[in-house]
């Protein structure tokens, strides 16, 4: 089992979700959203990690069944793992973020 390679999988999962809405535009140099907003993002981050849980409930009901493998298992279970884990820091960031910009003087 390769830890690294499991983190890579779910790193890209989550760059994929983001790629369309890092567009700016050239025009006045201010960036304009490219038809996605911050909170539709976050859902899709939260419905791939919750897809990747599910998938981890499954292989484990079906190892206990004794109808999957345990190599299965164990690889749905690291990916889910994984990808909760970046998800938490994510928030992490996003919380920091927030907590710099409220110590800006106005």
């Amino acid at each position: 089992m390769n830890t690294a390679a499991f983190a890579a999988g779910a790193y890209r999962r989550l760059a994929t979700i983001g790629s369309g809405a890092d567009a700016a535009s050239a025009a006045g140099g201010a960036a304009q959203p490219a038809g996605q907003s911050f909170g539709s993002l976050v859902e899709q981050a939260l419905d791939t990690v919750a897809d990747s849980a599910k998938r981890a409930d499954t292989q484990a009901l079906a190892a206990a069944q004794g109808k999957a493998n345990l190599v299965d298992v164990v690889t749905a279970v690291a990916e889910s793992q994984t990808a909760v884990q970046a998800l938490i820091g994510v928030r992490d960031r996003v919380i920091q973020a927030y907590q710099q910009i409220m110590q800006m003087p106005i």
